[in-house]
């Protein structure tokens, strides 16, 4: 192996190489770059509280292909990335003594115990082979340093306010030039072998058509997609009419999964957004882009601010509630089998794609805590199971809201299962598109199929109980809207604008989650 100075560059939410300081500070400090990446079987075990399978087939699979495509993406710099499977500083540990000449170990910050627990481990053993650590902040909007509290304790615990001060008081690093070259592998180093999933004691997924979101991992692919959705389609000029939708590709962004594993960088994002707004159009759609950037950014800086507070049943506030603990509840939940049909809908998409729309998983966040008062963590480990961009403080942030033991919870929200299915699928095309056995019911009745007639359900095909449970639970508020079936056009489950726009009265729902007054929502 060579004498000369190499650094090892350790990979884990941050595979790309645009807008990645690794690969530039490596490139000033070494001779051979080492960029590694682990499969920690730490992640292929059971969660923590309810040993649910901790990584899902949709999100290895998007695991996989990103990884394959940042080694051909390395592989045209003159690079190459290392993989193997184990723990990261064990993987480090053999790699520093088989090479002989690692100067420094260069890493991203992460944030949650898991992660921080492997930053430990190997600065430990770093130290112990007198190997140089360096670290850098790369995975938010805006750059740690460049917050406007002097600590992050003083962080607010109200999104308005770290917004409008962030805002106002920060600004956006501009983005790093894509290395077209890297200094290679050092000679000798065996690259190794991508797993398959198998490998890994998973099996591989079964693509389903209906899938809102068909999209391969990868740098390239996500490039792609923003190139699709700005440059393209202009589809992000509409995005605030849209981004309530349930049904296809376009309603949203849908860059989660990919800013999830860091293969795209949200200041790549927020600096092409400000390019469309320059060349195309600047409006409140262009905006809510980075207002829901901020949002991620946000729950990163919380996860800081309360460390291990996010994972625990009493949440931020330390507030006791009630949970009840009722496994054939939480099933019928998981398997869409509630009863409740916009419930259901959204679940067995989450389960047959690995995907589910902000919509959909701020109501059955919802129905889980507020209508059957279930442990807000179960729900928060299945969809980290099965969410293809599981993001650890977006995910358990946005439960901890839901359950109202999170940030700012100006009062006990609860979503209606009924009006919230009248407003965003008013004709039942997203219900009929997920529940199939309730096909033969037209319009908005698919919602409350309980109501029904016996003659009505018959002629459907639906009975009651056999082919469709009866509901688990049905909350008084829901009654209120049993009467109010529309008619005529009204928001397309599509989420598109023109006859099937969102009315007025609901074009703020991306909010009303963490800031309406209405208990009726």
């Amino acid at each position: 192996m060579s004498a000369s100075r190499t650094v090892i560059c350790l990979l884990r939410n941050d595979l790309r190489l645009h807008d990645n300081e690794l690969f530039h500070w490596a490139q000033r400090n070494a001779e051979h770059i080492v960029p590694l990446y682990c499969f920690d079987p730490r992640h292929y075990v059971g969660t923590y509280n309810f040993n649910l399978p901790k990584t899902g087939p949709f999100r290895l699979r998007f695991l996989l292909e990103s990884v394959r495509d940042l080694r051909n993406t390395l592989l045209n710099t003159g690079s190459n990335l290392v993989v193997r499977k184990g723990k990261p500083e064990e993987v480090v540990a053999d790699l520093i003594k088989q090479l002989g000449s690692v100067s420094s170990v260069a890493f991203h910050e992460e944030v949650a115990s898991e992660e921080l627990n492997v930053e430990k481990k190997v600065k430990e053993v770093c130290a112990q082979l007198k190997v140089k650590v360096h670290t850098c902040w790369g995975s938010t909007l805006y750059h740690m340093e460049d917050l406007p509290f002097y600590q992050i304790s003083r962080l607010p615990d109200v999104y308005t306010e770290f917004r409008k001060a962030v805002e106002s008081q920060s600004r956006v690093r501009p983005v790093l030039p894509t290395p077209e070259r890297l200094n290679p592998l050092p000679p000798g180093l065996d690259e190794g072998a991508i797993p398959t999933a198998e490998d890994l004691q998973q099996t591989e997924p079964v693509s389903d058509p209906r899938s809102a979101f068909p999209c391969t991992g990868g740098e390239s692919s996500a490039l792609a997609r923003l190139k699709h959705y700005f440059w393209d389609t202009d589809a992000v000029a509409t995005y605030k009419e849209t981004r309530n939708g349930l049904i296809g590709v376009d309603y949203s962004t849908k860059f989660s999964p990919w800013l999830a594993l860091g293969c795209i960088s949200p200041r790549y994002i927020y600096h092409q957004i400000k390019t469309y707004e320059r060349e195309r159009t600047a409006n409140q759609s262009t905006y809510w882009v980075i207002f829901e950037l901020l949002w991620r950014d946000y729950f990163k800086f919380v996860g800081i601010k309360y460390g291990n507070k996010m994972f625990q049943v009493k949440g931020l506030q330390g507030k006791s509630v009630p949970w009840k603990m009722d496994m054939k509840l939480f099933d019928a939940w998981k398997e869409g089998r509630t009863g409740v049909p916009f419930v259901d809908a959204n679940m067995r998409e989450l389960a047959l794609t690995g995907f589910m729309s902000n919509r959909g998983r701020q109501n059955v966040a919802s129905f889980l805590t507020k209508d059957l008062g279930l442990d807000w963590r179960q729900g928060a480990e299945w969809f980290e199971y099965l969410l293809i961009d599981h993001d650890v403080c977006s995910n358990y942030g946005n439960w901890l809201y839901s359950a109202g033991i999170g940030n700012d919870p100006r009062e006990n929200r609860k979503f209606n299962m009924i009006k919230q299915a009248l407003d965003y699928d008013i004709n039942g095309e997203y219900v009929r598109r997920w529940v199939p056995e309730l096909g033969g019911i037209r319009g908005a009745d698919v919602h409350t199929p309980w109501n029904l007639s016996s003659a009505a359900l018959s002629h459907a095909g639906v009975s009651l109980g056999d082919t469709y449970p009866t509901p688990v639970v049905t909350a008084p508020e829901w009654s209120r809207h049993f009467s109010k079936k529309p008619s005529g056009a009204g928001p397309s489950a599509k989420g598109k604008r023109g006859p099937t726009h969102t009315p007025k009265q609901h074009r703020d729902r991306g909010i009303d989650f963490y800031f309406s007054r209405s208990k009726d929502l």
